[in-house]
């Protein structure tokens, strides 16, 4: 059980250890980068990339492309590039992880750092060479949202879930600011007002 201590603007929780921190990040971490690898050799063994396997009629279809752009098929021709920034993103969670005591902030970077040791896999090891490995997508959306893979959605909630973390105050390193900071004074005075009744 975590304790707490005075933060910035609130509150800020102390008692979770430094390995257990790391450990939830690599569980979140192994789980995405695994479900990405075993979806991709699928898509690969299975998936015919001239004809289409629709799930739920025209609005989820698999098909099978490779990318040598970014997520969503963005900067196509930048290969080595973004296999640098993913490299700098994976050791930056890495070397910071140690800095974590937020739940959400843990999960969130989990899942990023799953989700780009994902891509950065195929960058290193697919055709057509090492840092210029084109990217297995598969997940097709309508016609209207570019075709993605598991990879990339880990990315993409890990980032949404830590940019509603910060909107709401939840800061990395337990303290609470703005709304969250509010919240849970509203609590303690609750629970005064209950052990005071």
């Amino acid at each position: 059980m975590s304790e707490t201590e005075p933060g910035r603007d609130g509150v800020r929780t102390t008692g979770r250890s430094t390995s257990r921190t790391v450990a939830l990040l690599a569980l979140v971490a192994v789980v995405a980068y695994l479900l990405d690898l075993i979806t991709k050799t699928l898509a690969v063994a299975r998936l015919d990339p001239w004809n289409p396997t629709h799930v739920i009629g025209d609005v989820v279809t698999f098909k099978l492309i490779r990318n040598s752009g970014a997520a969503f098929s963005m900067a196509t021709g930048y290969t080595w590039v973004l296999t640098f920034v993913a490299l700098a993103v994976v050791i930056g969670i890495i070397r910071y992880s140690n800095r974590l005591v937020s739940t959400g902030w843990v999960i969130g970077l989990g899942l990023v750092l799953g989700g780009a040791i994902g891509n950065l896999t195929d960058r290193m090891f697919r055709s057509p060479g090492p840092l210029r490995g084109h990217v297995v997508d598969f997940i097709q959306v309508g016609d209207w949202w570019p075709t993605f893979n598991v990879a990339d959605s880990a990315v993409v909630c890990g980032a949404v879930l830590l940019v509603v973390l910060t909107l709401l105050g939840y800061d990395y390193d337990g303290s609470r600011s703005g709304w969250a900071a509010r919240k849970d004074r509203a609590v303690a005075a609750e629970g005064q007002e209950d052990d005071d009744a």
